[in-house]
């Protein structure tokens, strides 16, 4: 009985050794796997995803704006205050002013892509039949999903070359939207406040 220690004292030594060789091994197999946060590491930026983080930008100023005027509003124009000493006379009603901005980010945006125009899209002001706030932000939007894929056309090697008969460069046209959009989102702005809204960018602020 005196024997039995010696032989019972290596062969736990023996068990322990090989969970420790079992844990070692996964330990390792662990580490060779990418964590969660290292996987997800964002990709180096390119031309189309700068682009892109643009066009984001100026859709959500200009998507927010729309849907804040009420649509009792949308044929508001600055001429019906009659303000003395003022020349608002022929400007664009608040839902031309959306029109125009998802019209002409087809015009500019479509000869990146090659798509048609929206069918009833003639001019700057955008389709005739289009009348509800609902069916104009729709078109609003729907341009703007046509920026996005432009944006994606653009690479280092084509972004200086002239899209079909075009004469301005694939990278002209992408960011000459992003910035008429914004020319177009300062004066829709004007027209919020001149209903006593407040931007919704301006909201919690000082301004």
């Amino acid at each position: 009985m005196m024997k039995k220690p010696r032989i019972i004292l290596p062969l736990a030594v023996l068990i322990v050794s090989v969970a420790a060789l079992r844990l070692a091994a996964s330990s390792a197999a662990a580490a060779s796997v990418p964590s969660p946060q290292q996987s997800q590491q964002p990709s180096a930026p390119t031309i189309a995803s700068a682009l892109d983080r643009e066009i984001n930008g100026v859709e959500k100023q200009i998507v927010d704006v729309a849907e804040a005027m009420p649509e009792d509003k949308y044929n508001f124009s600055p001429e019906t205050l009659n303000i003395p000493g003022a020349d608002y006379k022929g400007v664009r009603t608040f839902a031309v002013q959306v029109k125009h901005v998802a019209a002409s980010n087809y015009f500019i945006w479509s000869p990146l892509t090659g798509d048609k125009l929206p069918e009833g899209l003639k001019d700057g002001n955008g389709p005739e039949n289009l009348k509800t706030k609902a069916d104009i932000i729709k078109f609003l939007k729907d341009s703007f999903a046509l920026g996005h894929k432009a944006a994606a056309t653009l690479t280092t090697e084509n972004m200086l070359q002239n899209p079909g008969n075009s004469k301005s460069t694939r990278l002209r046209l992408a960011t000459f939207g992003v910035a008429h959009a914004y020319d177009h989102y300062g004066q829709m702005v004007e027209y919020l406040r001149m209903n006593g809204i407040v931007p919704p960018a301006s909201r919690g602020k000082s301004d």
